[in-house]
């Protein structure tokens, strides 16, 4: 599977949701606050839903502390 270019937004109502963009990008809403590395495991736990994927096989590949991330799905 390829590599994923995300946005994240932590701490959203509308969430947990996953919606693409026109560039490509995907742009997630999460619940879970962005403190202690929350929001990421969050979004990684959302990518492996949207992609029906187990979360071992979503990897944060960069953008740990940034809104943009990239993530790897195996």
């Amino acid at each position: 599977m390829p590599t994923v270019h995300a946005t994240i937004t932590p701490n959203s109502r509308r969430g947990p949701l996953v919606e693409q963009l026109d560039d490509g990008t995907l742009k997630l809403y999460v619940r879970a606050p962005a403190t202690e590395g929350k929001a990421n495991r969050a979004a990684i736990e959302l990518l492996a839903t949207h992609f029906g994927v187990p979360k071992s096989a979503v990897r944060l590949t960069a953008g740990a502390t940034s809104r943009h991330k990239r993530f790897e799905i195996t």
